[in-house]
């Protein structure tokens, strides 16, 4: 069953990308193209461009600095500058070298006049996305992949394909098409344009996270008040001046911290949302509950059906730059629907897994321990894919003989990662940092709020805290059976004993429980369709079997399932 049939129809030319800037580097006919600043070899198609003071350098993406104030005051600049101006003074005075004074989410191009060359930026933790592609003689860059359709053909990077069906997101620089990168993290990419080429020609980090463990003498509650010190200043830039907030509240720790401290310090009204999935499916309202009325928030429940999450994928899919297989897309983009009509800026406790050693290191740090003579390179890896609970074990039988053959020995790319000299635990942190939350959470935290016109900010992903989740010795992170301990011991004063005490369960979404007793057919109708775009490159008699719960009844097959009908509808969507 093809996508029409999927949905109402009606409603399908409405499922567009949000229209978006893109620059050009290359000669073209400006002609063809809204361009609003051209000179000879770089266009800025439907954007607004911001000049240094002798115009050598233009300034053109999406900036958000949370330290603009300190910024304005350093440089002794009045407060009419916007974030853009400011980036294109700094960048006159230090160049690329401004960039590690800049807190804040951004991607950047900047081009310099004087030297006809261009900058790729992206913000050192990857709150904001940039993505590029040859087009003939050019280069085309956009802030949004959707954007890039026109300029590219559709072919599939299968490398990328076999890391979607592995973690649930598409890894590291590339994307979904072959002929498209992603920027990482952190990066800088300099080129420049010839009469037959583009040259690439410098590829630097500005920032990553690295291990840096410092004060070992000093005990778990002084680095909770380090902590405390910062988290502090870090939320209060991160609230909108004069207006109300809005914070995504699961219950969980990390969300309740950033609800307490934004109670704490913001004198306008503090909204918090949460979700549930019906009376018969358990939840979190208990705990989310209590942290709302400890800290005297406006709180909205919203209930989200089966039915809701089957039929708003579609829309969910056509926001969302690469798949994500993660089935809370639908719950983040509905609780923005609705936060919308409260306010305009939305935090939320994303980071504090990646930043602080969750529960889900606990298996991969107790194996590194214990595991014995099997910890070799290849296992670690093997480790690390298997702790998603997706669909590496099953890459022999579900990619076609011939995908398979062609990524089997493909390495992963953050398996050097896995080979450093660093602490294990800050090994899983670095690469969970690294991908995992610029390549899926930071991204879709991005596309799913810009979908519902807000703007969306995590706190536990700003740079300054990560820094310093690396710089604190590991056994503050997770000690023993305790995750977070650091983080439960600096926010210790301002949550309920009942939220620093309990065990992380995490958002489970009951699509187990919806795919066979509501979506099995529609999703058979979908998945096993002959024209289907996965039907190339995946076993669809495998598919079957988990449509229909044959074999182990442990084998997760409700989240693998979700996995491919994102798969395939995003697919559709491009179309």
């Amino acid at each position: 069953m093809k996508f029409a049939n999927l949905w109402n129809r009606i409603q399908i030319p409405h499922i567009k990308l949000i229209p978006n800037w893109y620059v050009i580097l290359g000669r073209v006919d400006a002609s063809n193209y809204d361009v609003t600043y051209c000179c000879e070899d770089f266009f800025v198609v439907k954007a607004e461009v911001i000049k240094n003071h002798n115009e050598r350098f233009i300034i053109v993406g999406d900036i958000w600095l949370s330290n603009r104030s300190q910024l304005l005051q350093i440089l002794h600049l009045n407060k009419e500058y916007t974030d853009k101006q400011l980036v294109a003074h700094l960048w006159e005075i230090k160049r690329e070298d401004c960039l590690n004074l800049l807190e804040g989410m951004f991607s950047l191009c900047v081009w310099d006049n004087l030297e006809r060359r261009l900058y790729l930026v992206r913000d050192a933790v990857g709150c904001r996305t940039l993505y590029y592609t040859n087009y003939g003689k050019s280069c085309v860059i956009a802030p949004r992949l959707g954007t890039l359709l026109p300029f590219h053909s559709q072919k599939l990077d299968l490398v990328a394909l076999r890391d979607y069906l592995c973690c649930a997101f598409v890894v590291g620089e590339k994307t979904l098409w072959q002929d498209v990168n992603e920027l990482s993290a952190g990066m800088v990419l300099q080129m420049e344009s010839s009469p037959e080429k583009i040259n690439y020609l410098n590829y630097k980090s500005f920032w990553q996270p690295r291990e840096d463990i410092k004060n070992t003498e000093e005990s778990l509650i002084w680095h909770g008040k380090q902590l405390r010190q910062l988290l502090d200043e870090v939320v209060q830039e991160y609230l909108p001046v004069d207006e109300s907030v809005g914070i995504y509240l699961s219950g969980g720790l990390d969300s309740s911290c950033i609800t307490a401290l934004a109670a704490k310090f913001h004198h306008h009204p503090v909204h918090t949302y949460s979700i549930h999935f019906g009376e018969n499916c358990p939840n979190e309202l208990e705990f989310s509950s209590l942290v709302a009325q400890h800290c005297k928030t406006h709180h909205h429940i919203l209930e989200i059906t089966g039915d809701d999450m089957w039929l708003k994928l579609p829309l969910i899919m056509s926001y969302l730059d690469d798949p994500i297989g993660d089935p809370l897309t639908i719950p983040n983009y509905l609780l923005g629907k609705i936060a919308r009509d409260n306010a305009n800026v939305i935090l939320n406790g994303e980071g504090g897994d990646p930043c602080f050693g969750g529960p889900k290191n606990q298996p991969m740090l107790l194996n590194q321990l214990y595991g014995g003579v099997n910890n070799t390179e290849e296992n670690l890896v093997a480790n690390y894919l298997n702790s998603f609970k997706k669909c590496f074990p099953d890459l022999p039988q579900l990619l076609k003989p011939e995908v398979f053959t062609a990524v089997k020995d493909i390495p992963f790319v953050f398996a050097d990662y896995l080979y450093t000299e660093d602490n294990y635990l800050n090994r899983l942190m670095t690469i969970n940092i690294k991908f995992k939350g610029a390549d899926q959470i930071l991204t879709k935290v991005d596309n799913l709020t810009i979908a519902n016109d807000l703007e969306g900010r995590s706190p536990l992903f700003d740079r300054r805290i990560v820094q310093m989740a690396m710089q604190i010795p590991p056994q503050y992170k997770v000690a023993g059976a305790q995750e977070k301990a650091v983080l439960k011991q600096a926010v210790l004063d301002i949550l309920p004993k009942d939220i620093i005490q309990r065990p992380k369960s995490g958002m489970m979404v009951p699509v187990q429980y919806w795919f066979k007793n509501i979506w099995q057919r529609r999703a058979k109708s979908l998945l096993l369709d002959k024209n289907a775009e996965i039907a190339a490159y995946l076993n669809q008699d495998l598919i079957r079997q988990w449509l229909n719960y044959q074999g182990d009844a442990w084998q997760r097959y409700g989240v693998k399932l979700w996995l491919l009908v994102s798969l395939e509808i995003w697919l559709q969507v491009q179309k």
